[in-house]
């Protein structure tokens, strides 16, 4: 008798701990949020460090220096317009542009503002992306577009004649938001202001005085980092 008495204590003792609020059944309102309602906890990224023995900058080293803030762009919405003197314009969707053939490479990012950073970056080359529009012979310039209204020119030899990416991952993850997802140009031995972010046309053009966003605002149209910013 006295072991089924003590039995039907303990179970009413926890009965009443599961009912009472803030006890088991409950979390801690400090505590982590489970409810599934709340839709899926943020993952945690995971970027790579080091790369063939060269040490790499975080993501978390660049500083925010965009005309209109972080861009929030719609994956499945998205589209890459390829324009301008090309027989075969068109658009490609994110996971179109994810087709191409990957490559990835360490690249130096110089900011005019005095800072830098090395980034291992991946995507696919610009040269892919415009030899399969056609360019026109008359094309000799190319102007890329942002969501945000950045925009800036590069020369067709320039991006035709080495492997300059428009990127998707640096330090083998997604580009964030604010470092310009979908795609970023990772214009190599150009000053910062010529990587765009958020990119969303490419437009071949023959109009080589094309002047972006900050080279309208008398910044050096090549960007060129052997040489002063402003002309």
């Amino acid at each position: 008798m006295r072991r089924a008495a003590r039995l039907h204590l303990a179970l009413v003792a926890l009965v009443t701990a599961l009912l009472i609020p803030g006890c088991l059944a409950t979390p801690r309102p400090d505590g982590p949020r489970v409810d599934r309602d709340d839709g899926p906890l943020p993952l945690q990224r995971a970027e790579i460090r080091e790369y063939e023995g060269r040490d790499l900058s975080s993501i978390d080293d660049f500083r925010e220096n965009s005309i209109a803030g972080p861009q929030q762009v719609d994956r499945d919405a998205y589209r890459l317009v390829v324009s301008g003197l090309v027989a075969s314009p068109g658009e490609l969707s994110y996971d179109d542009v994810l087709t191409g053939r990957a490559y990835k490479k360490v690249v130096t990012l110089d900011c005019v503002e005095g800072w830098s950073v090395d980034i291992l970056w991946e995507g696919v080359l610009v040269r892919d992306l415009i030899e399969k529009a056609a360019p026109l012979g008359e094309a000799n310039t190319v102007v890329f577009r942002a969501v945000d209204d950045y925009s800036t020119s590069l020369p067709l030899d320039y991006l035709l004649d080495n492997e300059i990416l428009l990127a998707y991952t640096m330090n083998g993850v997604e580009l964030p938001p604010e470092r310009g997802f979908p795609f970023q140009l990772v214009a190599e031995d150009k000053w910062g202001y010529k990587w765009i972010k958020w990119v969303e046309e490419i437009e071949l053009t023959d109009d080589p005085t094309y002047r972006g966003y900050w080279e309208s605002r008398g910044y050096s149209n090549s960007g060129d980092r052997d040489k002063s910013s402003r002309e």
